[in-house]
């Protein structure tokens, strides 16, 4: 059994955040630009990764969903770029016990964390 490492993101409650960041995703090193955006029309928030090495962006505008219950990976469907390494685990968790929206919206994103990281893959063995 392996020890996944994730970080948690700076988040405010700005409408649009740009940041870097360095992680290690199956132990691969990445140098990652995040970018954080509120969508207005929407009441939603997004993100954006870029490889800051070489400019590539890796997602764009994914939601951030809120994990209830069971984990809720936002970048599982990203796992086949990088040459199959993907870009990692991306959670969104809440920060308090009762947030004001179910999913992060205008003025409440801080309510919540993001958690950027190691590829999860649940053991179905230890599930069973």
């Amino acid at each position: 059994m392996r020890t996944l490492s994730y970080i948690e993101l700076p988040l405010m409650n700005d409408f649009r955040q740009v940041f870097t960041v360095d992680v290690t995703i199956d132990g691969d090193a990445l140098h990652a630009r995040v970018e954080i955006r509120y969508l207005s029309a929407l009441d939603q928030w997004v993100i954006s990764i870029w490889d800051h090495a070489t400019s590539v962006l890796l997602v764009n505008q994914v939601p951030l969903i809120c994990s209830y219950g069971e984990l809720n990976d936002l970048l599982l469907p990203f796992r086949y770029i990088r040459d199959g390494v993907g870009v990692g685990s991306l959670f969104v968790l809440r920060n308090t016990d009762e947030p004001s929206t179910v999913n992060p919206a205008k003025g409440n994103l801080t309510e919540f964390q993001v958690m950027f990281g190691d590829t999860f893959v649940p053991d179905l063995e230890e599930s069973a």
